[in-house]
């Protein structure tokens, strides 16, 4: 079992993102919240990653600001933890895989790449624990509960029905 800490924190504002440039620790997953013309006002629009840039540098590459209520949208970055910081392939690793996981369980409404599809196998024993600030996220999700790992037990039955 792959277990990732992810510590949230936020939320920031559009204004406020050239803060998180720190070169040393400012990479992993991010969520955005904001306006939905759907699901209304102050939902889960997206779920991101900075890997080889910073939270900083990565959210201003999108176009929050074209948000129909862009002065509220607010943004929660989650930086990996552990005993130790890992080397750099590890990290980028978990990022990926944190990402992907925290997307297919949540839901995002703005997200559409891993959304529809989970790398089932590459996530089965993958387990996401959040911690601090995680907002609308589960405390925690596991590839073990999300992929179809269960679902390929031959003689899967419920208890006391394996007569029928």
């Amino acid at each position: 079992m792959k277990i990732i800490h992810i510590e949230w924190d936020g939320p920031y504002t559009i204004g406020q993102l050239p803060e998180l440039k720190n070169e040393v620790s400012d990479y992993g997953v991010y969520q955005v919240y904001g306006a939905h013309p759907v699901y209304g006002s102050n939902v889960l629009l997206y779920i991101g990653k900075a890997d080889e840039q910073t939270f900083g540098v990565r959210l201003k590459q999108e176009d929050w600001i074209y948000n129909q209520d862009s002065q509220r949208v607010k943004f929660y970055v989650g930086r990996l933890a552990g005993a130790s910081t890992p080397d750099d392939i590890t990290w980028s690793k978990e990022i990926d895989l944190g990402e992907k996981l925290l997307i297919y369980t949540h839901s995002p409404a703005l997200n559409t790449k891993n959304l529809n599809s989970i790398p089932d196998k590459e996530l089965r024993n993958v387990h996401v624990l959040n911690w601090g600030l995680y907002r609308d996220l589960l405390p925690e999700v596991s590839g073990e509960r999300w992929t179809w790992k269960h679902w390929e037990i031959a003689k899967y039955k419920v208890y006391g029905k394996e007569s029928e």
